[in-house]
């Protein structure tokens, strides 16, 4: 839907423990994470869950709605003792920005428009808030252009045109900008933009454009072109993940995956599954050798060829990847890159 300010996706995730997989497919592409307390229960294992969740999937704004206010005569204590609650769970997790708003979804307080129930409450409508919440800027100071197509020449006018087109997944590029191609580490210069036929003097995240560059350098599919100035990815076959696990068979210790991260695909091995998350407890369970679906747990694997990456809680793109089955070609899993824990 949409408003005069601001267009919105919405992913509807339930909070049963058997649906975690589609908490998490939700959360991968949102801006901002939406949760909803009962004012008659307070925070609840779902509650801790959907929490957890989003701060897995590195959502930086949280806006915990107490519902049902109705129910309980309008009453700031009550709000006031699950804000407090909620705060207390939340110091244990990685959350970005939260904030408070009580409301009666079914009456319509605090959701559209201010209530007049709730006279103590000072902060903004739900959808007030929605549309003015300042979401986190691009980074200035990387970019990065996963490459999808190597367009080659289709007329005998340009006999030795190349471009590499794909969809930026971070930063901007523009017309002399000096490029950095991984894995090869090859620099060039950007000698031309462009969205279809049309030409451009420069493009911004997530536009999907072809480049040309002033060097014949050897860039495929899979290869990542960033900017030579900014800040470098990381290139290794080794990488620590949080993986959320899909499917009944299950993700086992020293089982090869088809691993598919941005338009890359190679082959990866479990090398260890570190540990099992509770994630109603955040508790880590260690001695696994096998995840099923809807589990959670820190995985080591090692590729065939080195991966271009930024941690995830840097660039989600750049540092999220998919495990598929060889042989069905079904997604099994979900992985999230993180840094090595000291």
């Amino acid at each position: 839907f949409a408003t005069p300010k601001r267009k919105f996706i919405i992913a509807d995730t339930p909070g049963h423990i058997q649906y975690t997989r589609n908490m998490v497919t939700g959360a991968s592409t949102a801006d901002l994470a939406v949760i909803l307390v009962d004012a008659r229960h307070g925070i609840m294992e779902q509650t801790v869950r959907h929490s957890y969740i989003a701060s897995l999937l590195a959502i930086k704004e949280v806006v915990v709605c107490v519902n049902k206010m109705d129910l309980v005569d309008f009453s700031q204590e009550v709000f006031d003792k699950i804000v407090s609650d909620y705060k207390a769970m939340a110091s244990s997790i990685e959350l970005g920005n939260v904030t408070f708003i009580p409301i009666s979804a079914k009456l319509g307080d605090n959701v559209v428009n201010k209530s007049e129930n709730m006279g103590w409450y000072e902060g903004k409508a739900l959808l007030d808030f929605l549309e003015t919440v300042q979401l986190p800027a691009e980074a200035d100071d990387r970019m990065r252009l996963p490459v999808q197509y190597v367009v080659r020449p289709i007329s005998s006018k340009f006999p030795d045109f190349r471009g590499y087109a794909g969809r930026l997944a971070e930063g901007s590029v523009k017309i002399g900008d000096r490029i950095k191609a991984y894995p090869s580490e090859m620099t060039s210069t950007i000698t031309g933009i462009y969205l279809g036929e049309k030409s451009l003097e420069s493009a911004v995240c997530p536009e999907s454009v072809e480049i040309t560059l002033s060097d014949d350098i050897d860039i495929s599919r899979g290869d990542v072109i960033v900017s030579e100035a900014g800040v470098q990815p990381m290139m290794e076959q080794e990488v620590l993940l949080n993986v959320c696990w899909f499917r009944n068979s299950p993700l086992q210790q020293g089982k090869r995956y088809v691993i598919r991260h941005a338009t890359q695909q190679t082959v990866g091995l479990v090398r260890e599954i570190e540990y099992k998350i509770d994630i109603n407890t955040r508790e880590k369970l260690y001695g696994v050798d096998k995840l099923v679906m809807n589990d959670i747990a820190r995985v080591r694997i090692k590729t065939a060829d080195p991966l271009v990456f930024d941690y995830y809680k840097d660039n989600r793109t750049m540092g999220s990847l998919i495990f598929v089955e060889e042989g069905t070609n079904d997604t099994v899993g979900a992985g999230m890159i993180v840094p090595d824990e000291i």
